[in-house]
């Protein structure tokens, strides 16, 4: 006990030298609300075995505003560990880097879908990218949106009102619900999409990326449950979130197809499903040694992203052997991202 006390002052005052006026023995993490689950996990798996160390504390912001606030800075009043439902972004890290957090370790942690959902006793919508896209953009084809009823983009979907739940604009869910079914059926509807981006980016924007804020699309924050809940009180409507929360409740909701593919464990880890992509944690290595249970936080989770693994057992979807070797080298060697493969 006195050498573990030992071991965590030293810590504390590593962090501290970052910022004298602030300390914490406890891990702080922020971002994505699809990711917090597992991560909550592994931080419970941690506490039961190590009761000694304080419960760290996740928030779920999103991942847009989990990164503003992981970028802040370095020191105890900052995040330690980030998690993302998509990759940063090159100019998120040219932020980070300007507020002196140089050297962060990039850790895809499993895959996920970004799954449209529907009530069971829903309409069993079948939808592909295009209808998607001109249901949901706020000026599909370069107008603005005057659908009301999924009938009004495809004749062959039922007469029933556009209603989708759905996260908010810091989301690293919604970013991908643009980025991997939006933004492909607009560039294949609009033949100079892909210039119009290079000439005009707002244009581009506004055209391709923008959600439209009526009714149709209803914002619901950072909170998947709240969306699942509405979805048994409006059978008609459609949830957006992570493909976790459609297994926890598959007794109550579906996935809707997308271009014939349904979401599941095995269309979103082969890549068949449109939605499928990658879950990570960013990690400070400036913390690494500092704050209290990192070291055996971050093992922990690399023991349980297998396919066998307790993660899976929550709903998370398991990366390929590759990656996941990879993934665990960067934590054993605590190998930093390199700035220059982001986009």
């Amino acid at each position: 006990m006195i050498r573990r006390i030992a071991i965590a002052t030293a810590a504390l005052l590593a962090l501290a030298a970052c910022d004298r006026n602030v300390s914490r023995d406890q891990i702080r993490v922020v971002g994505s609300s699809t990711v917090f689950p597992f991560t909550t996990a592994v931080a419970e798996a941690m506490i039961n075995a190590n009761p000694a160390l304080r419960a760290p504390v996740i928030e779920s912001t999103g991942t847009g505003a989990g990164v503003k606030l992981f970028c802040g800075g370095v020191g105890p009043q900052h995040p330690d560990i980030l998690n993302a439902s998509r990759r940063i972004k090159k100019t998120e890290m040219q932020g980070c880097i300007a507020n002196g957090v140089k050297e962060v370790l990039e850790v895809q942690v499993g895959v996920d879908g970004v799954v449209l959902a529907e009530s069971n006793n829903g309409p069993k919508l079948q939808l592909n990218d295009r209808d998607v896209y001109l249901a949901l953009s706020a000026n599909p084809l370069g107008k603005p949106n005057t659908a009301r009823f999924w009938s009004d983009v495809n004749p062959a979907l039922p007469h029933l009102p556009i209603q989708v739940f759905g996260p908010p604009s810091t989301s690293g869910t919604r970013d991908a619900l643009i980025e991997l079914v939006m933004v492909p059926a607009c560039e294949a509807a609009i033949p100079d999409a892909k210039a119009l981006k290079e000439r005009d980016k707002e244009r581009y924007e506004d055209v391709c990326t923008r959600i439209r804020d009526d009714a149709a699309y209803v914002d619901k924050g950072e909170n998947d449950n709240l969306i699942v809940q509405n979805l048994s009180t409006n059978p008609n409507a459609i949830g957006v979130f992570g493909f976790s929360y459609l297994e926890e409740n598959r007794s109550r909701l579906h996935g809707v197809p997308l271009d014939g593919v349904a979401p599941s464990y095995e269309t979103i880890s082969t890549g068949r499903y449109p939605g499928a992509r990658p879950l990570y944690i960013y990690v400070k290595k400036a913390h690494l040694r500092a704050v209290p249970g990192m070291t055996d936080f971050l093992t922990r989770y690399a023991d349980s992203w297998g396919p066998d693994g307790p993660l899976t057992r929550r709903g998370m979807i398991a990366a390929p052997d590759a990656i996941r070797t990879a993934a665990r080298a960067i934590l054993a060697g605590g190998t930093p991202l390199d700035p220059a493969t982001l986009h």
